[in-house]
């Protein structure tokens, strides 16, 4: 084993080395890849104690398997929670742990602005099971104790919120959620445990899609929830293994490692850059308004200083010329990537009215918070003087 350090290990230091000792794997620098989706038994004793968790080991990959176990280790760590689950995607990580959380009956209170696919599951996939959520304004903390009842047993929200970066003061809600033994639980996709810990201020479980930032490459599909070791347990055999089968591959486990020994590295780049073009937008013409947690003017700029590290690589910026002037602006880019997603070296540019919201009614996207001219980037890692250029010249047609 390797030496005890002298002091305690920096994020980045333990992305990429936490609970892999090359030694103990022929030497091996990289973490090897278990390609296998059983595993064998010394004896019929070893095997029945394995199933009956009196002693450690892997039985089958749906439930455990080492690669998957040594991401979901460091991603524990990184989060400071007890334990993680890692799954096949993010809508995974939140079906397999709500299903863990909630039965017919119950309730959830969520904040109003949610990923469509998020919002798709609590109010089909849910209400098929008999739960209700109920959504309300989260920045406005009042609003959630006049949700509670006593049937209610989640919080749940996003922050910044997808796609229009709304802040939500963690610790607020989780201090309301502990003053009626409700657990809050937080979409940390946007962030990453790299500039933000929703563990330490309060919540008690956080989900992620680490198909977008964890990963970075936009080559994989993966999910992750963190939180106390008996729910995280609860959620990997009866929420994956009974529920959803949604089973992370180890392949996929290895390329997020691959993710994580660069994520500090990324991250800080993702914000610089994005810092300079919402600056860039904010002042132009052509811009109604630009909701970045980084600049002065955002209106929540205060509580980003207060719980996130920096304020990341997602803008959204509003046009002037509604829908039309969003599809315009969208069509006249030539190095930003018309996409959904997030979180890729590319930098990804998606227009919710008509894309990834185009299924609400024009009601519902302003009950939501989706204007027609709401245009949302993911800032990649591209040189920022040629990103600048390109959305000049595509404002310039609007």
């Amino acid at each position: 084993m390797k030496a005890a350090p002298l002091k305690p290990l920096g994020f980045a230091t333990r992305a990429i080395h936490l609970d892999h000792d090359p030694r103990q794997h022929e030497g091996a620098l990289v973490p090897p890849i278990y390609l296998t989706s059983t595993f064998a038994f010394e004896s019929t004793e070893q095997g029945r104690q394995r199933f009956a968790g009196e002693i450690p080991g892997y039985i089958y990959s749906r439930v455990g398997n080492p690669t998957v176990a040594l991401l979901e280790s460091r991603l524990a760590d990184l989060e400071g929670g007890e334990a993680a689950l890692c799954t096949a995607s993010g809508m995974g990580a939140i079906t397999s742990a709500i299903y863990s959380l909630v039965q017919a009956g119950d309730e959830i209170v969520a904040d109003q602005t949610l990923y469509g696919c998020t919002f798709g599951f609590f109010h089909h996939g849910l209400a098929r099971l008999g739960v209700t959520v109920n959504m309300v304004d989260m920045t406005q903390p009042d609003n959630i104790s006049a949700a509670i009842t006593p049937r209610t047993r989640l919080l749940f929200c996003e922050s910044p919120t997808n796609p229009n970066m709304r802040l939500i003061d963690i610790a607020a809600i989780a201090a309301i959620g502990r003053s009626h033994s409700i657990p809050l639980m937080v979409d940390n996709t946007y962030c990453t445990p790299y500039l933000q810990r929703p563990i330490e201020l309060g919540a008690q479980y956080v989900v992620h899609s680490a198909t977008k930032y964890l990963g970075g490459h936009g080559d994989l599909l993966a999910g992750a929830v963190v939180g106390p070791d008996e729910d995280i347990q609860r959620m990997r055999f009866f929420g994956i293994k009974e529920m959803t089968g949604a089973v992370m591959s180890p392949f996929d486990a290895f390329l997020v490692l691959r993710g994580l020994k660069t994520l500090a590295l990324r991250m800080d780049r993702h914000c610089v850059s994005a810092a300079s073009l919402a600056g860039y937008l904010a002042a132009h013409p052509a811009v109604a308004g630009v909701a970045y947690p980084g600049l002065p003017e955002f209106p929540q700029y205060e509580l980003a200083r207060r719980q996130m590290a920096q304020p990341g690589g997602m803008i959204a910026l509003e046009l002037k010329g509604g829908f039309e002037a969003g599809r315009a602006f969208m069509d006249a880019l030539n190095l930003c990537t018309r996409a959904v997603s997030l979180g890729d070296a590319e930098t990804l540019v998606q227009h919710p009215a008509s894309m990834t919201h185009s299924t609400y009614t024009p009601e519902e996207q302003a009950a939501h918070g989706i204007s027609p001219g709401l245009v949302r980037l993911s800032v990649g890692l591209e040189d920022v003087a040629d990103l600048q250029a390109d959305l000049d010249q595509a404002l310039a047609t609007v």
